[in-house]
């Protein structure tokens, strides 16, 4: 029996508080494998006493052996240490067969998600498309998944900026998210605090979220309104995100056909301003 439905038998013999606690678990278990103990606690208004308690009534020996259970159960136990998953890569030394490996990998996981990704690219981009302004987010490995989506999607689309957490401002970022908004957020294991910071600040202010992730059971995908999930399977010991950056891309072939007609003249006049300013060389003149 998995730890939920564990809950769910023995939710009628729990105190009214431990009900809370159990509730909570049920309804917010991205929260729950996200957050801290003490956090847990000032969401769900328990004391922590109580939360630990809880944990003991299902047996277990204190809060963090049952949020590990949860973990697990969710499918996001941590990925192996790079330590670990290079050692057997170091051991091959220069085997002319690591680099065709890691390209076959990187073929698989474009397969894996362009089945994933069916019919969703175009729910998420017709969810961006209706929005007033579309943020992006992703830190880490993340960000340039999320940097190519906004430098991409502003040559023809005004509103649309990049959360980045540039000089200690995320939370100042992240407060212009507005109610008829959306957010895309890029997050694959170990998650990262600051997406998670960003998908629940726009969940807080009433907007759209749409997540680029590796799981429907990510801590992302749990609160979002549209999620398209990639695959980072690699042979070296850092997950790839060759597929995220595909699944960017495409969204952006999806967006294009939303944005109507004067999408032609609009990139027209983006790429005429970034050879005239000289952020893009002007091509040698023909003989």
């Amino acid at each position: 029996m998995s730890l939920r439905d564990t809950i769910r038998s023995r939710f009628d013999g729990l105190s009214p508080v431990l009900q809370r606690a159990a509730r909570f678990v049920l309804d917010r278990p991205s929260d729950v494998v996200t957050g801290s103990m003490r956090s847990v606690s000032a969401a769900a208004g328990i004391a922590p006493s109580n939360l630990l308690r809880f944990a003991q009534q299902l047996g277990y020996d204190g809060w963090p052996d049952m949020k590990a259970d949860l973990v697990r159960e969710m499918g996001l136990g941590s990925p192996p240490p790079y330590g670990e998953r290079a050692q057997s890569v170091v051991r091959r030394g220069r085997d002319k067969k690591l680099a065709p490996e890691l390209f076959a990998a990187q073929r698989a996981n474009l397969e894996l998600t362009e089945a994933q990704a069916a019919g969703r690219l175009g729910r998420a981009a017709s969810l961006l498309a209706r929005s007033a302004h579309v943020h992006a987010a992703g830190f880490r490995a993340c960000f340039p998944v999320a940097f190519s989506f906004v430098y991409l999607y502003r040559l023809f689309r005004d509103s649309v900026s990049l959360l980045d957490g540039l000089g200690g401002g995320l939370e100042m970022q992240a407060r212009s998210i507005r109610p008829h908004d959306a957010l895309l957020v890029a997050s694959f294991a170990p998650y990262s605090r600051e997406a998670m910071y960003c998908a629940r600040a726009a969940k807080a202010a009433g907007a759209k979220l749409v997540a680029l992730t590796d799981s429907e059971a990510s801590p992302v995908s749990l609160i979002a309104d549209e999620t398209i999930v990639f695959a980072t399977h690699s042979p070296s010991f850092f997950p790839s995100v060759t597929a995220a950056l595909a699944v960017s891309e495409a969204l952006i072939e999806a967006l294009l056909g939303f944005a109507g007609e004067d999408v032609i003249e609009r990139l027209t006049r983006a790429e005429m301003q970034l050879f005239e300013t000289g952020a893009y060389l002007q091509p040698p003149a023909r003989r």
